[in-house]
């Protein structure tokens, strides 16, 4: 096991101080904060632009018609509390809570004619996978994050191709990053937060020659030349490979420390709460921002997990009072980010959860399992944005136009990080190739 040796006051479980890590956070290239290398790079114009995807996993399913579907004419039984306002494209309305993202509506596309969950149970599994997890096939079917780990590989040796932000939860659908599947552990999303952060130190480099940046960067480079010598590197699995090549660079935990954006980018994602909801995750803004920070470092593909939306009862005041303006502000913070930084057609978006809600509002004021129909957004990608693809009916019941499953999204998404999922075909764990996904159709609305 790599460890760093350190000491000092408030450690993290794995023995480092956030002084420590900070510091290691701190190690730079002649000077330059990972920031300003990235930059300066894009104004030199030698930065290599690569695809992402950052997928918004909403556990527990949020109300589409209490978000981007608003049914005015329907009874008050169905059409609920909440009141649609125009947006920054004409003709387009959402939820008064979330007036940050009618401002930017022509960047995004509200997807209301969502469908695929075959039962209605509160699993991330079809988000990440586009599947059922009925009759999988020997190792289980993998998430996006690991297809496009193990088609694409790494932009970076030293950041992973996938990393999942998302806690751990009370109920484990919940706080599941996205599953690898039968392609097996080595393209697993890596996680900050996770069991294996506490295996990724350093052995043999205490914490007081973090203080004198080069002689911990010289000690580095000997490191990695006499393992090579030895022919070490070489026999590590892929794991022990990622964790030396993660700590012998600074990108990744530059890519984590949030604390370097200017304050008024911090300002602006905001915070949340960084406690659990329930069962569900915490609604921690900060996440979008790491998210954001994690792509322009290389990542392809991050995950992260948002609130708990299961709101089977007290449906409205969960919502306006805590998750909505939440979620208005980070998703709108997120989306805004890639713009002004050039990023938003190199980087998709996607925020949805397994189902929608009941149309008619129940005896304790909530919404109930819907899995007829639910929504979801789009941004970035380069997709063509500012349209709603998908309608229902004038309950919010059943799907009235172009439904919409979850695995043409993500066929959409697989297509923009380069991949074809009509091509693609990778082995199962009994060596059967396997397509990644069942419905492949294309989304033209979005070209």
């Amino acid at each position: 096991m790599l460890s760093i040796l350190g000491h000092g006051r408030s450690p993290f479980c794995d023995g480092m101080t956030r002084r420590d890590t900070l510091r290691l956070g701190a190690l730079t290239l002649g000077g330059l904060t990972l920031p300003e290398l990235l930059r300066a790079e894009q104004i030199a114009g030698i930065r290599k632009s690569h695809k992402a995807v950052i997928m918004i996993y909403m556990c527990g399913a949020p109300g589409h018609q209490d978000m981007y579907d608003l049914k005015m004419e329907a009874p008050a039984e169905i059409r609920g509390e909440f009141q649609p306002i125009p947006t920054s494209v004409p003709g387009i309305e959402i939820c008064e809570h979330m007036p940050r993202m009618a401002a930017i509506m022509d960047k995004c596309v509200p997807l209301r004619s969502m469908y695929g969950s075959p039962d209605g149970d509160h699993d991330s599994f079809i988000c990440y996978t586009g599947r059922s997890k009925r009759n999988q096939p020997a190792g289980g079917w993998p998430s996006m994050g690991s297809a496009a780990s193990k088609t694409l590989g790494a932009t970076n040796k030293a950041v992973p191709p996938f990393v999942g932000l998302s806690p751990d939860c009370g109920h484990p659908p919940y706080g599941s990053p996205g599953l690898p599947g039968f392609l097996g552990i080595a393209n697993a999303a890596f996680r900050p937060s996770g069991p294996a952060s506490a295996d990724m130190t350093l052995q043999g480099i205490s914490s007081d020659r973090l203080n004198d940046r080069q002689a911990l960067l010289t000690s580095v480079d000997r490191l990695r030349r006499d393992m090579d010598s030895k022919g070490i590197l070489e026999g590590l699995d892929t794991l022990s490979q990622q964790a030396f090549n993660i700590l012998t660079s600074s990108a990744l935990v530059n890519a984590l420390d949030i604390s370097k954006e200017p304050e008024a980018i911090l300002a602006r994602y905001g915070k949340g709460d960084a406690n659990r909801f329930g069962d569900g995750a915490p609604r921690n803004l900060e996440h979008f921002l790491m998210a954001r920070r994690l792509v322009e470092a290389g990542c392809r593909v991050v995950t992260l997990n948002f609130g708990r939306w299961d709101f089977h009862s007290d449906n409205f005041n969960g919502m306006k009072n805590t998750h909505l303006p939440q979620f208005d502000q980070g998703l709108s913070a997120l989306i805004e980010d890639l713009h002004l930084r050039g990023m938003d057609k190199d980087v998709a978006v996607i925020a949805w959860g397994e189902f929608g809600r009941t149309p008619r509002i129940n005896p304790d004021a909530g919404r109930d399992h819907w899995p007829q129909v639910g929504g979801g957004l789009l941004a970035g990608g380069g997709f063509r944005t500012g349209q709603v693809i998908g309608a229902t009916d004038r309950l919010g019941a059943e799907i009235s136009e172009r439904p919409v499953h979850f695995s043409e999204v993500l066929a959409a998404l697989y297509r923009h990080l380069g991949i074809d999922p009509d091509a693609t075909k990778l082995n199962d764990l009994g060596g059967r190739p396997q397509y990644l996904l069942e419905k492949t159709t294309p989304m033209p609305e979005l070209v």
